[in-house]
């Protein structure tokens, strides 16, 4: 009754196009959830996101939902999700994509699911790491813990400097660091992301990651940015 009675003086929106939704349409609207771009990254192991990753880390899989463009769909759900408090994004994207990625047999192999975290100043500024609500959907559809403490951000740093000093190779194995005990050894992780861009942040990550005794990386994104 209460949220019939907010419904009808605050209507829901689309998170793509902002229009209204109607009764039978969730956070995203049908004519958004026709358009958007999907890459089917799942029915290809030798996808362009595993393939960003050659000579830098060796992972096991490597996936995104969408692909990102600029002024598209999929730049304004991800601009709503980190910046206008709409979280239940990262739940829808994650059930979409739990669709897929469970048909897979190397998610049989996964141990954990890891988010990529934010430094402790950013996440009070923010109120919430992004990515949070996308990897416990996946954590539940998939039947693989979610853990956000094992992985650590060192660095607080706004946007554009934080991607100079991903771009500084001296700089890459600080950035992040890793909280683990000896029942973490040999644990395949799955590192997870909103935006597949350059791949640095995650490649830091992985760095850090690996310092695991026995530790297998695979990545899976919301989107990755496609010119």
């Amino acid at each position: 009754m209460l949220q019939s009675l907010i419904n009808l003086f605050f209507p829901p929106v689309c998170a793509g196009c902002h229009s209204f939704l109607v009764s039978n349409e969730k956070v995203i609207c049908t004519v958004c959830r026709h358009n958007i771009p999907l890459t089917n990254h799942h029915l290809n192991p030798e996808n362009e996101a595993f393939k960003k990753f050659y000579g830098r880390i060796p992972v096991e899989h490597t996936s995104a939902l969408l692909y990102f463009h600029q002024k598209g769909i999929v730049q304004e759900l991800i601009h709503n999700l980190k910046y206008k408090g709409q979280e239940q994004i990262g739940t829808v994207l994650g059930e979409w994509y739990a669709e897929d990625l469970k048909n897979l047999e190397i998610m049989q192999s996964v141990d954990e699911i890891i988010p990529v975290p934010l430094h402790k100043r950013k996440l009070r500024e923010r109120g919430y790491n992004q990515v949070t609500n996308f990897g416990k959907t996946l954590s539940v559809a998939l039947d693989i813990p979610f853990d956000s403490n094992i992985l650590v951000r060192n660095v607080y740093s706004k946007t554009q400097s934080k991607k100079n000093l991903l771009n500084r190779s001296e700089g890459i194995d600080t950035i992040f660091d890793v909280v683990f005990t000896e029942k973490d050894h040999n644990k395949h992780f799955l590192l997870i992301d909103d935006v597949l861009t350059t791949g640095s942040t995650l490649e830091a990550c992985s760095h850090a990651l690996l310092k695991i005794p026995g530790a297998r990386i695979s990545i899976v994104c919301m989107a990755m940015a496609h010119s």
